[in-house]
């Protein structure tokens, strides 16, 4: 995908002009004599620009106007954008296509809180119990297990299980392929233009790409789903279905997100709601997160491929304390932290389910590093997601 040459915001004019006019027919040649790329799809052969492209209710970010690199940021990229006032904060590389891993599943929530019925009952197909991808992690579900949609999502965002991405998406769409579908769909009507997705978890695929602007608008319009927002926040969760002969189930899951399990502690005046981790040795490892400052706004912040877990949650705290916790007016209470309090035993790990396999581990330990690469995706042989 051509990078943008001019400010989205000239794009926008151009397109609302154009409409306004009663030309919308003339709105592509326009664009492309102004040399200006805008988020549309295809439909027929009608060019449709998203119109949430075009709402004021996004924060618009000119390719020119990212903000100074900083030493302490060597992540692939990074994003902080206040998400009450629509401001950008700070940027880096943030139209660099890059590789999301587990982050994938935040679009995954939009389709399932957008077209699906959380109330259904999810049954487990083969292909969704038999993820034999190296270093996959699994909530352990078997098939012919039976299980909530509200409580698959929330396995999905809070434990990472690739077994219940699969199984969403077969139960939504019929298939991973018809679902991967939708999702492009979907990112078309944000108008996150420099996206693809093959797969609903993550899993490396080099057709399966992003940018760390793209996955801010997925996540600003989730922030407006209740439930998401109910999910995101937990830091551990008991679940409960049944199995193909009908017997109760349970199974307990400790979230990802190093914040909301005490492992990470962020900057004074800043409480960490919830967010979604991602890890694959093509992707780093990655972390996108909602938080409020001491005033209670918003905020949402991307860092992606950090070269270590210990990395990325470095430099995911100097980005907030950078951003979120210098926006507080001085004075100003802070919040109490989302984190355990230094000193507090840390959560047991969860449990696979009972007579499950299980999931095998990270083929890059935390901590080690991950060699840095180009921005742009290349395929490698071994990957894992968590």
């Amino acid at each position: 995908m051509a990078k943008w040459k001019r400010k989205r915001a000239l794009a926008a004019v151009l397109v609302l002009c154009g409409l306004l006019s009663g030309c919308a027919g003339s709105v592509s040649s326009l664009v492309q004599e102004a040399g200006v790329s805008v988020p549309v799809y295809s439909r027929q052969d009608s060019m449709v620009y998203s119109q949430d492209y075009l709402s004021g209710d996004i924060c618009i970010i000119p390719q020119k106007e990212q903000s100074e690199p900083e030493e302490e940021m060597t992540a692939g990229a990074a994003l902080c954008v206040d998400d009450t006032d629509n401001r950008m904060l700070y940027s880096q590389n943030i139209y660099e296509k890059m590789y999301p891993a587990s982050i994938t599943k935040i679009v995954t929530a939009l389709i399932t809180l957008k077209y699906g019925n959380l109330k259904d009952t999810v049954t487990i197909s083969y292909d969704a119990s038999h993820i034999t991808e190296y270093g996959a992690k699994l909530c352990g579900f078997q098939e012919g297990d039976q299980i909530n949609l509200k409580d698959l999502l929330t396995c999905l965002l809070i434990y990472s299980g690739n077994d219940a991405g699969v199984g969403i998406a077969e139960h939504i769409a019929g298939s991973v392929d018809a679902f991967a579908d939708m999702m492009n769909r979907e990112m078309d009507l944000l108008g996150a233009s420099g996206s693809h997705f093959v797969n609903p978890h993550g899993l490396h695929d080099k057709k399966h790409y992003t940018t760390a602007y793209d996955l801010y608008l997925v996540f600003h319009e989730l922030l407006k789903y209740e439930e998401f927002v109910e999910i995101l926040q937990q830091p551990e969760i008991t679940v409960e279905y049944k199995n193909q002969q009908g017997e109760k189930q349970s199974s307990r899951f400790t979230a990802t997100n190093q914040y909301l399990i005490g492992y990470s502690q962020a900057p004074e005046g800043v409480t960490v709601m919830g967010g979604k981790t991602g890890t694959t040795t093509e992707a780093g490892s990655c972390l996108i997160l909602y938080s409020q400052d001491s005033e209670g706004k918003d905020y949402i912040s991307v860092v992606l491929k950090a070269d270590s877990s210990y990395s990325l949650y470095r430099q995911m705290n100097h980005l907030l304390e950078k951003t979120v916790a210098s926006q507080a007016p001085e004075g100003s209470p802070a919040p109490e932290s989302s984190s355990t309090p230094e000193g507090s035993p840390a959560p047991e790990s969860s449990p696979t389910p009972e007579g499950s396999p299980a999931p095998e581990s990270s083929p890059t330990p935390e901590g080690s590093p991950t060699p840095q690469s180009s921005p742009t995706p290349q395929a490698t042989e071994t990957p894992a997601s968590t």
